[in-house]
């Protein structure tokens, strides 16, 4: 088995990948995770709603994520995974398209807080981001659909009591791999 990850960065050409995911899945069971971030950030500005960035104190930069940038975020991930499965269709690949939340794949605890660095080096507390760190990954939907002949395509965002919340889908796909013990991991990105 073998978890791949596309990244949601400009640079992936997405029918190439499909292609190769066309052919390992001929004789491998494939389980693909994605990104989009950069199909949010364009619906975002079509929307009139562009993203804002937010740099941690360890230096990691991040898309600052408030309920509209949430929503955004969840039509680009839906419309990119609804893309791949009919590619992934047109390959003969019976792919079945999955968001983090169904089926709680994918569980996270929402941020309180997020401490951001300013520009001018001071620290902002930020208490609304919609963002969320994971703690479980459940793979019976996904083992179920795979022992059904399904190649599962899951994108964040995750299931939390607090409602969805985004996640780093590099994490996300690891912990997936990790949870179907597969037999690699192969992240593709920009």
């Amino acid at each position: 088995m073998i978890v791949v990850k596309i990244g949601g960065g400009g640079g992936i050409d997405l029918e190439a990948c499909c292609d190769d995911l066309a052919g390992i899945a001929r004789n491998e069971r494939v389980v693909l995770v994605h990104g989009g971030s950069q199909a949010a950030t364009q619906l975002g500005d079509a929307l009139g709603h562009a993203p804002a960035f937010l740099t941690a104190p360890s230096g990691v930069r991040s898309r600052y994520t408030d309920a509209r940038t949430l929503e955004i975020f969840t039509m680009a991930l839906a419309r990119i995974n609804t893309a791949v499965v009919a590619a992934l269709q047109a390959r003969q690949i019976n792919a079945l398209g999955l968001s983090g939340v169904d089926g709680r794949i994918l569980e996270a605890r929402r941020k309180e807080a997020v401490v951001a660095v300013e520009p001018d080096g001071r620290r902002r507390v930020i208490r609304d981001d919609r963002s969320g760190i994971l703690e479980r990954v459940d793979v019976s939907l996904v083992s179920a659909l795979l022992a059904m002949g399904y190649l599962p395509v899951i994108s964040p965002p995750a299931y939390s009591p607090d409602g969805p919340v985004n996640v780093d889908g590099d994490r996300a796909a690891a912990l997936v791999a990790t949870a179907l013990q597969a037999d690699a991991l192969v992240i593709l990105t920009n």
